[in-house]
């Protein structure tokens, strides 16, 4: 009985100490997201913005999934969707 108890002590400490640096890993990767960066000039961040906006206003999820060869430019364009949808992430 106490092996089985030191056993579940040494499980649940190993289990909170993943927790906490799972934490901590996320807080620090935070800062290097793009969720700040202004895509507002660029040409498919706008196509993005009325495509979102025509899917919210004809009720549509998403209807035309675009795929661009540029990380940036399919970034910019889920930003526009985003923002024309009216969601926010």
């Amino acid at each position: 009985m106490r092996t089985n108890l030191k056993q579940g002590v040494w499980i649940l400490a190993i289990a909170v100490g993943l927790g906490f640096s799972g934490g901590a890993m996320q807080a620090v990767g935070a800062p290097f997201q793009d969720h700040d960066q202004d895509y507002s000039k660029n040409k498919t961040y706008q196509q993005g913005v009325r495509e979102g906006q025509a899917d919210h206003a004809n009720n549509k999820d998403h209807s035309k999934k675009r795929h661009f060869k540029k990380d940036d430019d399919q970034k910019a364009y889920e930003a526009g969707y985003q923002k024309g949808y009216g969601t926010s992430r």
